[in-house]
């Protein structure tokens, strides 16, 4: 601008601040909406944390260029633009979906594009952002994925006490470990002593042996064989021995 004239210079300034501190910025042509829809537009967009504001192209476009920002081809026709500050509590997923949302019921509003950072965002990518989860949504679905973790691991640590009572007490039903000693504690057989005779103990007991009469032939005979008589009917005395007193002759 040559000369520019005061006031077009704080206006310029106006815009270039207004893009900087924003987080985005949804350019609209508005040609078509009569004062009424214009009131109920900004409330819906003050009620998702925009503002929106009606500015020259010219001085709009002298604002971009010094950010930077290639926007030349959205600023034909009447324009005014949905800021979302980034001071504020305004979400661009929000303001977006309130655009469209007043569109289905003004086809006179049209989304011509916008600026998301330092990102140009074409028509179609600003009607997408409308489709996009709120931003609130989208911080719950992260905290949930960095949650399940640390769920995940709590559950094992709780499982792992769990199972070793689980594996203790199949342990103590069981009797014990396998290949533990016969009789130790714990190997689920009773100390006991074994007072059985091995097999063929009772055969190693030795006979009597015969009685024999010293220095009798094979012919010796007893008198029980003599008389013919029953071994039962010979009743042997026994031999008395009397001795008798010595008595000296005179």
């Amino acid at each position: 601008m040559e000369n520019p004239r005061p006031e077009k210079v704080a206006v310029v300034d106006e815009v270039r601040q207004r893009f900087a501190e924003s987080d985005a910025a949804l350019l609209t042509e508005y040609r078509g909406l009569d004062v009424t829809a214009m009131g109920e537009l900004r409330r819906a967009l003050r009620a998702a944390g925009g503002d929106y504001k009606i500015y020259k192209n010219t001085l709009v476009r002298f604002a971009t260029r010094d950010l930077g920002l290639e926007i030349d081809e959205m600023l034909t026709g009447p324009t005014a633009i949905a800021f979302v500050p980034r001071a504020g509590e305004g979400d661009p997923v929000m303001v977006a979906k309130a655009l469209r949302d007043f569109a289905r019921g003004h086809p006179a509003l049209v989304l011509k594009g916008g600026v998301l950072g330092d990102r140009i965002l074409t028509e179609a990518e600003a009607r997408g952002l409308a489709e996009v989860a709120p931003r609130e949504e989208l911080l719950a679905k992260l905290a949930g994925l960095m949650a399940a973790p640390m769920q995940q691991f709590a559950g094992l640590l709780q499982a792992v006490p769990q199972k070793f009572a689980y594996a203790l007490a199949a342990l103590v039903e069981a009797g014990g470990p396998a290949g533990a000693p016969a009789g130790e504690p714990g190997a689920g057989a009773e100390t006991s002593i074994d007072t059985t005779e091995p097999a063929g103990a009772a055969d190693a007991t030795p006979a009597p042996e015969p009685a024999t009469t010293e220095g009798a032939g094979d012919d010796t005979t007893t008198p029980a064989d003599e008389a013919g008589a029953h071994p039962d009917d010979a009743v042997a005395e026994p031999a008395t021995a009397r001795a008798e007193p010595a008595t000296e002759e005179s």
